[in-house]
């Protein structure tokens, strides 16, 4: 603390909590969630707002609160159905444990969401950040919230080495910004910190000359903004190929469900599975569908080379039409199959990857519907 202290005295904090909330009242975004004290609606906009861009969540937001607009409505919902809410926003972990925190609060809150920090901190999905940042928005307690906007100002205001991305740096920036706390107005505080980080003090070009609290900046007083936040390189993110099939039978299209936990849980998809080293997509393939659920079939074309991003990895998938020739369905790693018409795909929630070839293949089978039945046997490209 007294690093902190020598930076910006405590006589000055009080001045600089001033600053900022001065400019806070003046600049901030009219942001729907900021429009209510209701803890339900601000834990929903925070939970959205992990890992996800604030344009993106506004895309949601409204029409989830409309759709679940408390916690007994959200709670009462099928999950298949609040999937399908957040179908494309990603992080689907996050709809499933918002899904059962609201149930538990339903069940011993009396649908109430707990004012209490332990008691809401101990909610599936409810870590540190979102905890201090949903009792201190909505109930106005004394809980810094720190998200990367008010790290990387953290960082540049007292020119701290440690990396924004490493977890262990997590307790420094704590104590940085209970340095400069403002416990009689945590609420605004807390909201002034994190609208700075994202209007003015952006990763790249910080905008220190409109700064309310540059004078306060260490790093602007060195010329050093650009150095800041320091953050640890990352590994070269693997790829994994993938290979999936949509098969046909009888105008029909098979889908599987994936296990309820884990990437994607509870998502639809067209089965399907990795390729192993060495091996072709089709081969790969053939593979999969017999392993995944235990029929034959004949691959029909190469539909579509799909790329797609994830936070940890990204995949090239191969999607093939193909017919059911034979066997009964027995899952394996998925936990449900449906056959669905082309339709029906809508009703579903599928991963973003599958939604980047959705339009083609609804182009393919409408051209002509006969694409939906068997086809005349023909020799598969290998790809």
């Amino acid at each position: 603390m007294k690093s902190f202290e020598k930076i910006i005295p405590f006589e000055k904090v009080r001045h600089f909590q001033k600053d900022l909330i001065g400019w806070y009242k003046k600049n901030q975004r009219r942001l729907p969630w900021r429009q209510t004290t209701d803890p339900y609606h601000i834990w929903v906009s925070e939970v959205m707002l992990q890992q996800t861009q604030v344009n993106k969540v506004l895309q949601y937001y409204s029409n989830f609160i409309r759709q679940y607009p408390d916690v007994q409505a959200l709670a009462t919902t099928d999950l298949q159905q609040v999937l399908k809410s957040w179908e494309l926003l990603g992080y689907y972990a996050r709809a499933r444990h918002l899904h059962q925190a609201a149930q538990i609060v339903v069940e011993k809150f009396e649908g109430y969401v707990p004012s209490n920090y332990s008691q809401f901190r101990q909610l599936p999905g409810v870590g540190d950040y979102i905890a201090a940042a949903v009792t201190s928005l909505a109930f106005n307690k004394p809980y810094p919230v720190v998200d990367g906007n008010v790290k990387r100002m953290l960082a540049r205001l007292f020119t701290i080495n440690s990396p924004v991305n490493r977890s262990s740096s997590s307790q420094i920036f704590q104590q940085a910004v209970r340095h400069l706390f403002a416990k009689k107005n945590p609420a605004q505080f807390n909201q002034a910190m994190m609208e700075l980080g994202a209007l003015l003090c952006r990763p790249r070009q910080p905008q220190c000359d409109k700064c309310p609290v540059k004078i306060y900046c260490r790093a602007h007083a060195t010329n050093k903004q650009h150095k800041f936040p320091t953050k640890v390189k990352r590994n070269e993110i693997p790829r994994h190929h993938i290979t999936i099939a949509v098969i046909r039978k009888d105008g029909r299209l098979l889908i599987t469900q994936r296990a309820p936990a884990g990437l994607l849980g509870g998502l639809w998809e067209f089965p399907g599975g990795k390729m192993k080293k060495g091996e072709s997509a089709i081969a790969a393939l053939r593979r999969e569908i017999k392993e995944e659920v235990n029929i034959q079939i004949k691959i029909d074309e190469h539909l579509t080379r799909i790329k797609h991003a994830y936070s940890h990895f990204e995949i090239v998938m191969e999607v093939f039409l193909a017919t059911y020739l034979s066997g009964t369905i027995k899952l394996r790693g998925a936990v449900d199959y449906r056959w669905i018409s082309l339709s029906d795909i809508d009703k579903y929630p599928f991963p973003a990857a599958n939604h980047k070839f959705f339009p083609l293949l609804r182009e393919r089978l409408y051209t002509n519907p006969q694409n939906l039945f068997l086809l005349e046997e023909k020799e598969s490209v290998i790809i």
